[in-house]
């Protein structure tokens, strides 16, 4: 057997406070949840961090600077004998590997280890992500312990506006006006949920969830949404914003750290391999 067919793909998850990252994704020079993390696997595995022989993580979501998670997601691929150097046991390896991230990277804490079953992928098996995003309007009392993962608005906002408009926004749709294009990549996107509740502290808290998401997708329906709930523009513009499908300045993209990474759905291990192949498949144009 060949060295790919012997490696065992390892399911992390973590969650974390990104107040102090500079988002998930490895950059030179900065610190990121992946990079602590992969720092900490290869102590624990004594693998170099570079180059070959290196672990490299893949994630269900690639979060940005400063947003938090609660039920990340990643997988990552060893060797039988790497994975026996980190240990049988799923609990003794949550505490080794908490144990180096304790010492160099507070903010991230792993909550279980697991053997993947076959087809497992973090990034491409997930049949959908749930984000909260946490925010006061003005006349709200501020509180210094949740500032680190709650935004200010700084206009009165109107819940029941907010819902209406958050509402006109679910379904199968080109998110382009609510996404940092890339290049080749599609934002046709299922927002499958987007609710507001009022938390006991008087924050305003949105539970949304789609498919998938595209860069800064969160953050912006959120913005537009709040343009709404605090009459900078109505109902109907926000409608004509989405249907044109470019970007705008007429609406602002939230703050980071009021966002949160909260949930990621799999399915059963008999589709897992097929919901990674349906996955990767570009998706079609959704037609105006």
């Amino acid at each position: 057997m060949t060295e790919e067919r012997t490696l065992i793909r390892i399911r992390i998850d973590l969650a974390y406070d990104g107040t102090d990252f500079s988002g998930w994704a490895t950059q030179p020079g900065r610190r990121t949840v992946q990079g602590e993390l992969e720092l900490a696997l290869a102590t624990l595995l004594r693998t170099p961090i570079d180059g070959e022989g290196a672990v490299r993580l893949t994630v269900a979501g690639r979060t940005d600077a400063g947003v938090h998670a609660r039920g990340q997601v990643a997988h990552v691929d060893v060797t039988a004998e790497q994975s026996a150097k980190w240990g049988d046991d799923p609990h003794q390896r949550v505490r080794r590997i908490n144990g180096v991230l304790k010492r160099g990277a507070g903010g991230i804490v792993v909550h279980s280890v697991t053997e993947a079953p076959d087809g497992f992928d973090a990034r491409f098996s997930a049949l959908r992500r749930r984000y909260e995003y946490r925010l006061r309007g003005a006349g709200v009392r501020r509180d210094p312990l949740t500032a680190r993962f709650t935004a200010d608005v700084d206009r009165p906002l109107d819940l029941a506006t907010m819902q209406r408009a958050s509402d006109e926004l679910l379904g199968l749709n080109d998110f382009t006006t609510f996404c940092k294009a890339r290049e080749g990549a599609t934002a046709v996107r299922d927002l499958l949920s987007f609710e507001w509740t009022e938390a006991a502290d008087g924050a305003y808290v949105a539970r949304i969830e789609a498919d998938a998401f595209c860069h800064s997708m969160v953050r912006a329906l959120v913005g537009a949404v709040v343009a709404v709930g605090s009459g900078r523009i109505d109902e109907r513009e926000l409608a004509a914003l989405r249907d044109a499908r470019e970007r705008t300045s007429r609406f602002t993209v939230m703050p980071a750290h009021g966002l949160s990474l909260e949930e990621v759905w799999y399915p059963g291990e008999a589709e897992l391999a097929l919901r990674a192949e349906q996955t990767r498949a570009r998706r079609d144009p959704v037609l105006p």
